[in-house]
């Protein structure tokens, strides 16, 4: 099975500071506190509609997959969870559209998370849809399709090791390594591998539309927004709308850590490169969002600014963290999250570590943190 604690850490670093009101599934939950029935599918003009994919006993609720028609059929924008549940709604909110899952002409997949990608191949299997999705996040599928969880296992478990992570932390991992080292591959993760590529800059290729995809890293190695380049149907000002995946949305702000895998020795800056990707889009100037969580927004740019204001305020507040030599470990045990310390998951823990290590990466990239010489595990500290 995936860890679905991921899925409780995967905006958890912002909600402290970056929202307005913790993250709820607003109007809906209210309408479900009063006896009335969530409302599934938006249409949102202009031939394009959402659905509300439910994420299996989670707080984020839903991702909201798109469906946009083109003159070959509809495309969609993600999939959702594979689970039945998610796959009866996402059928029923097709059919609520007019729409049988078998008329799916193709599925564009903004990046590989499973409450993304997960019912991908049940879609293709149901209506011979291409999929596509950024090579490096396919990249990403390729290589948990073909790992061994022994390997993987014992990897993960030096790696934290390396930044800090203490006993009590590594056991379980080091038994499952174990455990698993004779099985061929991680169960559960069998996502399907995409037919087409996502080139960034690129118009796809959807007869009667313009939809072009734009390299956002940071979320994960290939996530792309999607901008559709035509008039908007309610002609708000701006240039066309975006779906902006989970690069960009309205109250919270998506996890940024580490993608590396055991041959990998590239030293990456996702926190930079979602920061750089974060402007571009800033400066896109579309009238509506159309992210996968939460709700569609106006104002882009607006909350754009917030965010790289809140990851300047976030990174200064680690610095003052840093005063005295943190090993990576140690700086999330005392980072902000949406729950005590104590009370996170083991496996979220580590993926806590990763992003404190995508924001010490940030820092020494910047000049404004350094690696303390011969410290074993690893300390970082102020400059």
């Amino acid at each position: 099975m995936v860890d679905r604690g991921y899925y409780w850490n995967k905006f958890s670093l912002q909600w402290a500071r970056c929202t307005a009101q913790p993250y709820v599934r607003y109007a809906d939950q209210a309408a479900e506190r009063d006896g009335e029935p969530m409302t599934q599918v938006t249409d949102h003009g202009g031939g394009v509609h959402s659905i509300k994919v439910p994420i299996p006993d989670n707080p984020l609720g839903h991702t909201l997959v798109h469906v946009l028609d083109t003159d070959r059929g509809p495309v969609l924008i993600d999939t959702g969870w594979d689970d039945p549940e998610a796959w009866d709604t996402l059928t029923d909110g097709l059919a609520a559209t007019g729409v049988d899952i078998g008329d799916i002409h193709g599925v564009v997949i903004t990046h590989h998370h499973p409450d993304h990608h997960g019912l991908s191949g049940q879609v293709r299997e149901a209506s011979g849809a291409w999929i596509a999705m950024h090579a490096a996040d396919t990249a990403i599928v390729r290589r948990t399709r073909e790992s061994r969880p022994g390997t993987w296992l014992a990897y993960l478990s030096a790696k934290l090791s390396a930044v800090g992570a203490p006993e009590e932390h590594l056991a379980p991992l080091r038994a499952a390594a174990a455990e698993r080292g004779r099985m061929r591959t991680l169960p559960g993760l069998r996502a399907a591998l995409p037919d087409r590529e996502i080139v960034p800059g690129e118009l796809l290729g959807l007869a009667g539309r313009k939809l072009r995809a734009i390299w956002t890293p940071g979320h994960t190695p290939g996530h792309v927004c999607l901008h559709l380049e035509e008039e908007h149907p309610r002609n708000l000002p701006g240039r066309g709308r975006l779906f902006s995946g989970d690069h960009l949305l309205p109250g919270i702000s998506p996890h940024i850590g580490l993608y590396e895998g055991p041959d990998d020795a590239t030293v990456t800056d996702p926190l930079g490169d979602y920061l750089d990707s974060l402007e571009r889009i800033g400066r896109l100037g579309v009238a509506e969002v159309l992210p996968a969580h939460q709700y569609a927004f106006a104002d882009a740019a607006g909350r754009v600014q917030e965010l790289l204001d809140h990851h300047e305020e976030r990174l200064t507040g680690l610095l003052e963290l840093l005063a005295a030599p943190l090993t990576p470990w140690q700086l999330a045990e005392r980072m902000e999250w949406n729950r005590p310390w104590a009370q996170i998951p083991h496996g979220s823990r580590s993926i806590a570590v990763s992003e404190a290590e995508a924001h010490l990466r940030r820092l020494v990239k910047l000049g404004r943190a350094e690696a303390v010489a011969g410290s074993e595990p690893v300390t970082y500290i102020a400059v």
